[in-house]
């Protein structure tokens, strides 16, 4: 636990292999994220309008994040001296955490588009 908090772990350019545990760890992730891909593509294809925008953000976030991890697993594994430093994984978990972000805030507004188009379909059953 103290490497994981020392400035040299996370900068260094020839970092090493990762550990057992932490490799099995690193690659349950890619596995749920191409699950995510499946699901999320299954989703996008029943088009349901109200949340096309959703399944097509998180189909997106799922496929490409997918491959970055695969691609930062094959440096790791292959020891490539500055491909596999470790501010590469510090650097992939924060823009993941923007793109979640963001897409959860497309989540988050989806009850306000259900209300607007009940309202709209409300206005339009007095419209002749």
């Amino acid at each position: 636990m103290q490497n994981l908090l020392s400035l040299k772990f996370w900068l260094s350019l020839r970092p090493g292999p990762l550990l057992p545990n932490y490799q099995k760890i690193f690659i349950a992730l890619i596995i749920i994220l191409a699950v995510c891909f499946f699901v999320s593509w299954v989703a996008k294809i029943k088009k349901r309008k109200l949340y096309t925008v959703f399944w097509k953000k998180l189909n997106s976030f799922s496929l490409i994040n997918c491959f970055i991890g695969l691609i930062l697993l094959f440096f790791n594994y292959e020891l490539i001296p500055f491909l596999s430093a470790r501010f590469w994984f510090l650097l992939w978990g924060a823009g993941m955490a923007v793109w979640l972000f963001f897409i959860f805030k497309i989540l988050k507004n989806i009850p306000q588009k259900k209300k607007q188009i009940a309202d709209e379909k409300e206005y339009e059953k007095y419209i002749p």
